[in-house]
């Protein structure tokens, strides 16, 4: 009895403390404002998430946020259980292939990038609809203040976005069971968007507006061109480096908005986000910033880089990484793989022209 009794006041709690999110930053005198008639209980009560789109799934209308918030905040830290377990398999899996040979992937490959590109072009388009709602109809300041996106079709694409960052970690497992090189941006990105990912979800960030719709954004874009590089094309440089470009475009963004959003809880306004995810959202957006624009340097503007060198074996495998921005880059693991029968080819024919040349006597 006294556990069902605890069950339905954590509920109670958990609704009065969703109530609090949506209600926005003034709440108190918007709540006051609903005995003024039926225009201001919807001006300040809608049903976020459901009115903007007119079509509507089945699966996001019974998004049950209430209890997806109660489960995260009852497991967020399991994101560290799952970078440890990712870790010690990214070790475990580099000892297990030192003596064996790569695994040639590329129809998994090109099937996993299909999936995740499928997948994020979905919840570009659902998340689209209420962004610019929250900025057009509202304001830019509601828009990375108030965590209204957290119910309805956006908090379905939310929690379905914070889930995903698990299942990226596939990406490396085809850089190990392939034996490409895994870059320290590699693997970073992945464990530290995991635990910033939960750790915002679990309070319903407001500002996860904009982080959650660019990346998948980005995502949408990068994992469609993985999926032709994975079939072989060859495509255009400036379209690789768009990849890389658009990621140091979220990066600044992301800092961006860190920083008003400081600028305006030190106003003395409410706006949805804790200090202690500001200060992580600093850390991690900085060194992403610093580490993509030190690949881009290097991979495209750096005298003797692989596209200014046609017989170059570097990888850059960092291009993909994301998160975010985030995951396994197969552009310059494809050229290398079209590079080697070249190379053979070259060695052999090489060979055959030293055994025609006469020898001495």
């Amino acid at each position: 009895m006294r556990s069902k009794l605890a069950i339905k006041y954590k509920t109670l709690m958990m609704k009065i403390a969703c109530f609090r999110l949506y209600c926005g930053p003034d709440c108190k005198r918007k709540a006051a404002s609903r005995l003024s008639g039926p225009m201001a209980q919807a001006e300040y009560f809608p049903r976020y998430g459901l009115e903007n789109y007119s079509l509507v799934l089945p699966f996001e209308s019974s998004f049950d946020s209430v209890r997806s918030t109660q489960w995260m905040q009852e497991n967020w830290y399991h994101s560290f259980t799952w970078s440890f377990v990712y870790v010690a398999c990214i070790y475990l899996g580099q000892k297990f292939m030192e003596t064996r040979k790569p695994f040639a992937l590329d129809w998994p490959l090109f099937i996993w990038n299909l999936g995740l590109a499928v997948f994020s072009i979905l919840g570009v388009v659902r998340m689209t609809p209420e962004m610019f709602w929250s900025v057009n109809s509202n304001s830019l300041k509601y828009s990375i203040c108030t965590a209204s996106f957290a119910q309805g079709v956006t908090g379905f694409w939310t929690e379905k976005f914070a889930m995903s960052k698990i299942a990226e970690f596939g990406d490396t497992a085809f850089i190990v069971l392939r034996k490409r090189p895994l870059l320290f941006l590699h693997w970073y990105h992945h464990v530290s968007v995991l635990v910033y990912t939960w750790h915002a979800y679990k309070d319903h960030t407001a500002s996860g507006r904009w982080f959650i719709w660019m990346n998948y954004g980005v995502h949408a874009f990068m994992y469609s061109y993985y999926s032709l590089r994975a079939l072989r094309f060859r495509l255009p440089k400036p379209v690789a480096m768009l990849v890389t470009v658009l990621q140091i475009l979220q990066m600044v963004v992301g800092i961006v908005i860190a920083v008003s959003v400081v600028n305006i809880k030190l106003g003395g306004e409410q706006c949805q986000q804790t200090w202690d995810n500001l200060y992580y959202s600093f850390a991690i957006y900085f060194s992403y910033f610093l580490l993509f624009c030190n690949f881009f340097y290097h991979t495209y503007l750096k005298k003797n880089n692989r596209y200014s060198v046609a017989a170059t074996k570097k990888s850059d495998d960092a291009v993909k990484v994301a998160h975010d921005g985030e995951e396994a880059g197969t552009e310059g693991e494809n050229l290398t793989q079209e590079e080697k029968p070249v190379e053979a080819e070259e060695k052999q024919q090489g060979r055959k022209r030293r055994s025609m040349m006469p020898r001495r006597a």
